[in-house]
Formats: C-alpha cells, structure tokens, sequence
C-alpha cells in the first residue's frame, strides 16, 4: 500500500500517514507559467495498491484537475487499485436539476474521476447520499459523526450532557441531526427558513422548545455562514443559553469568519477535510478536530478487505 498526496490538504494527508505508519509517496506537482498541471510520481507504484488523498475544495476546479492528473498518472505507471481519498466532494451540492437548462455536476465530475481511471472512492460525510449512486465505482462515504460526539463528550460534562438540544438548520439535515441525537438521548429542533436566493437564508420560526436549552447545531457544510449564524441569532431569540455548531466541511468563503465573529455563536467546530487559511485558524470561536484515525481507519480496512462499515455499527 502506497499514500499520495495532492496539494490540496497536505497536512491531513500528513497525519493519516502518521496514523497508517506509512510515509508519503515522494510526488512532484508543478504549475507552468499559463497553469497547467504537471505531474511526476517519483516512485515506483507498479502493481501497488494506492491510496491518493485530494479534497477538491477551492479552487475547485484547480483541485479536481490535479486529482484526475494525479490518476492519470498512476494508471500509466501501472499501479493495482487506486482510491481516490476525497474527504471533501466538491460539487455535491449540485446534485439535482434546479432548473430548466441546468447541470447535474456531481454526477459529471463522478464521471470523470471513474473515466481517469480511479478503481474506489473514499469520501466523508457527502452533501447527499444518493451521490454515492453517482459513481460507477465502489465508494464509501464515512459519516464525520463518531468524531464529533468524541468531542461532544470530551467538551461537555456527564451532567451539561443532559440539557444539549440537537438542532438542524433545516428540514433537509433532519435524518443526520436526529441521528447524533439519539447517541446523548437527547431531543432535536429545526429551524424553519426560506432561501430568496442562492446565497441567503431567512430564518421564519423555530420548531422545538429551546428555551434554557445548550443548542447544539449540526450540519455538514458551512459556506458563506449566513444560515448558521441567522439560525444561532433565533435560538437565542427563543431562550437558549448558549448556541454552539458541529459542521463537518468548513468551505467557510468570505464573510464567514466575519460573520461567525459577530454572531451569537459560542464555537463553530468543524472537521478538517479542508485545509483552512489562516484567517480561519485564527478564529478563536472556530476549532478544528481531526478525522486523520477515522480515514486512516478505513484505509487500512480497505487495503486489506475487511469491513468499512463496521466503523459505524
């Protein structure tokens, strides 16, 4: 078994080696002057099984290419199996028609990472699950949950445990809140609201008493933060103690750190699937936790035939 890393999240590739107690594959990736992508793997890959970690998180489309690249060049070095290791899937939530005359890019770019030759993806916490279908090859997709409610435990006391409410931010997020839920035996909210357009959410009403409630809200992907940070506002409006969020992508493009900085939320932890600037490490109301054992975990049960979904059950 071989690890190779793009550029795109060196440092969580780092610690899943750490983890695997394997070294990284010695990679060249260079840019020309006009921005192509270059590729030399430096090593041989003949008939290994390899593993190749790239988030295709912004700039998307700059991390998508140097994926497919990166495959390309391993299926003419004659490598066994290749998994791409995408622990963040961009374009899933293009992941339906919206409209009259418009793509369906999740499954394009499921079509591309299978035509350049990848043989299995290994993915977390996918925007949608049906994505999974998508794809023409195996793919795992691993729920980020067992890391969160490791921290959950690790944050709050056996005795604070007692008044967290897990709370949605909206309809479509239900099944995955009710899910980590269950693990406290604790209830569930939902926040209410409209999207006029792309970009911005208003809140409408809060389903579930929160009053003197520690709010917890859970969610996969936190982008420009205006959903979150409208939907702490109204928790507190409704009586909450204190709001706090656990979302497992932190696409987190501008304002959001300005945002979450201002608003009524305690703490936004999210997972590191994106290698993040240092604006955002410098957050103090953002904190990070590592899905490096969990991913690592899973390698190595790939690599070796056993179960991936024993991890959850």
């Amino acid at each position: 078994m071989k690890l190779i890393s793009g550029t795109a999240n060196n440092d969580l590739a780092k610690n899943i080696a750490d983890v695997l107690d394997i070294p990284l594959t010695n990679v060249d990736i260079e840019r020309f002057r006009d921005q192509e992508i270059f590729v030399r793997i430096n090593e041989n890959v003949r008939g290994e099984d390899i593993f190749l970690i790239q988030p295709t998180s912004a700039p998307a489309n700059d991390h998508l290419m140097e994926l497919l690249i990166l495959i390309d060049a391993l299926v003419r070095a004659s490598a066994q199996r290749i998994t791409a290791v995408v622990p963040y899937f961009g374009y899933a939530r293009q992941d339906r028609k919206t409209g009259g005359r418009t793509p369906i890019s999740a499954k394009l770019v499921a079509n591309l990472i299978s035509k350049a030759g990848a043989d299995r993806v290994l993915t977390v916490d996918l925007h949608a699950g049906q994505i999974q279908g998508f794809f023409d090859i195996p793919t795992d997709n691993l729920f980020g949950q067992p890391v969160f409610i490791n921290d959950i435990k690790e944050q709050f006391s056996k005795r604070d445990r007692e008044k967290l409410l897990f709370v949605s931010p909206d309809t479509g997020g239900v099944v995955r809140t009710r899910a980590i839920a269950k693990e406290f035996d604790a209830d569930i909210a939902i926040v209410d609201k409209r999207r006029p357009k792309a970009g911005e959410s208003e809140v409408m009403n809060i389903i579930g008493d929160v009053a003197g409630r520690t709010c917890i809200l859970y969610d996969d992907i936190i982008d420009s933060g205006g959903t979150l940070c409208n939907a702490a506002k109204a928790l507190k409006d409704h009586g909450a103690n204190s709001v706090s969020a656990y979302i497992t992508h932190g696409v987190l493009s501008d304002p959001a750190v300005e945002r979450i900085s201002k608003s009524e939320l305690t703490e936004v932890v999210i997972a590191d699937t994106i290698m993040q600037p240092k604006k955002v490490k410098d957050c103090k109301q953002i904190r990070e936790v590592s899905t490096a054992t969990l991913l690592g975990e899973a390698i190595r049960r790939i690599a070796n035939d056993e179960s991936v979904s024993k991890l959850f059950g």
